[in-house]
């Protein structure tokens, strides 16, 4: 299994916070965001290799960073060329560079960085090993409609298979929100070039793709109870800084 860490944004909601800095790094009660990501993928078996996908803008941040990392040597970083928000490939065109580029034939496990979920990865490789026939998003119960408009929102079956997704949906039809976590078995790559091909599809966010692979294919729900944080603005970031400072002091 291929690890992917999507970071390549210049989360410009986040300005002047970001303006020289990318959003990954910010650091969370003393600690990177991105460093928490990968500590969670330190965790699971079967990872042969990790890759984390940047602009070209912050690449010697990152490269910076990850030469002092607890987790230097083992992501390795992918620059995708580009240098504004303006001229950004969008997640979909990023997954599909390291795809081409590192020419994977593995499944694949696709992380955006501007996240943080207290969930174990662990449980989450359980449930798509056990739903082999498609593949899997993990989604939060944020039990607030009015909260919902502003993510992904999903709908499952009994048999937790997505029977609807809408990307920030004016009247969300559930509270599970999409978050950022996705699960890719290897014969669903070629899928993903098929849909960067269409013209009209929206290339940004990855839920539209899971939105329109849903439509075709299998595509699995995994809901987890524990914390999890969307980092989308000033006000977020800092709640969530504050927070994890208090219960980690």
């Amino acid at each position: 299994m291929k690890v992917l860490i999507l970071a390549a944004g210049y989360a410009t909601r986040l300005y002047p916070l970001t303006l020289a800095n990318p959003k990954p790094l910010l650091k969370v009660g003393g600690e990177p965001i991105l460093d928490r990501i990968l500590d969670k993928v330190a965790q699971v078996k079967g990872v042969s290799e990790a890759y984390i996908v940047v602009n070209n803008k912050f690449f010697e941040n990152f490269k910076s960073w990850l030469e002092g990392s607890a987790h230097r040597g083992k992501p390795s970083l992918i620059n995708d060329g580009t240098d504004s928000n303006e001229t950004r490939l969008g997640a979909m065109k990023d997954i599909e560079l390291v795809i081409d580029q590192k020419a994977i034939d593995d499944d694949l496990l696709v992380i955006a960085a501007d996240n943080l979920f207290d969930f174990d990865l662990a449980s989450f490789l359980a449930f798509t090993q056990k739903h082999r026939d498609g593949a899997a998003v993990a989604l939060y119960d944020i039990k607030d409609l009015d909260a919902a408009k502003r993510y992904g929102v999903v709908k499952i079956d009994e048999d937790s298979r997505v029977v609807n997704f809408q990307e920030k949906p004016p009247k969300p039809e559930s509270t599970l929100v999409s978050t950022g976590v996705y699960y890719f078995p290897k014969d669903t790559l070629a899928s993903i070039k098929e849909y960067n091909t269409k013209p009209g599809l929206n290339l940004d966010a990855p839920g539209y793709y899971i939105s329109w692979l849903a439509a075709m294919n299998k595509v699995y729900g995994f809901t987890f109870r524990e914390p999890w944080y969307d980092i989308g603005d000033i006000e977020t970031y800092k709640k969530v800084d504050a927070e994890y400072t208090k219960k980690e002091s």
